[in-house]
């Protein structure tokens, strides 16, 4: 039997924060809480900067540049580091954590930073007990198949797209 896998896909705002949420809900409880983050590499954002204080529960590691990913024509180096994120997040799955928190993953798969196989492969390994959340945008069909929950978020309303983003808000 696999763990519970949730998908959070769509082009709205708030995939990465409600996987934050179910994983600071699960840290609040006492249990480990895991987040792997594909592509970003931003420490100054609130969900990393909280980790020392909610440690032991909480912990995120990030697999990404600072910069941006070209999602037409990805690097060597962006590859690299997903594929360096695919191993962490197959030995955080080992150690079967409450919760594990695939952040961009669906993205990255869909960019080719990984393969839809390799991603596929490691949510086969998620041991019973453990909840998986995938996040990102334009998630490919397999991944969607495979999870217990898919849901798709899309903006209704949204204020206007050159307003910058807000500390604690938008990260």
């Amino acid at each position: 039997m696999k763990g519970n896998i949730i998908l959070y896909t769509g082009n709205g705002g708030g995939k990465t924060a409600a996987a934050l949420g179910l994983a600071l809900r699960t840290a609040g409880h006492g249990k480990k809480a895991v987040i792997v983050q594909f592509m970003k590499g931003r420490r100054y954002v609130g969900e990393y900067r909280i980790m020392e204080r909610l440690s032991p529960n909480y912990e995120i590691r990030q697999f990404g540049r600072e910069g941006f990913v070209d999602l037409k024509d990805p690097s060597e180096q962006d590859k690299a580091l997903a594929q360096e994120g695919l191993a962490f997040a197959r030995e955080a799955a080992a150690k079967k954590p409450a919760t594990l928190v695939l952040d961009e993953i669906n993205l990255a798969a869909a960019v080719g930073l990984i393969s839809v196989k390799d991603a596929l492969d490691l949510l086969r390994f998620i041991p019973a007990g453990t909840i998986a959340i995938l996040t990102g945008r334009n998630a490919p069909k397999g991944l969607m198949d495979y999870s217990d929950y898919v849901v798709e978020v899309k903006d209704l309303k949204r204020p206007a797209k050159d307003m910058p983003a807000r500390e604690g808000f938008e990260y």
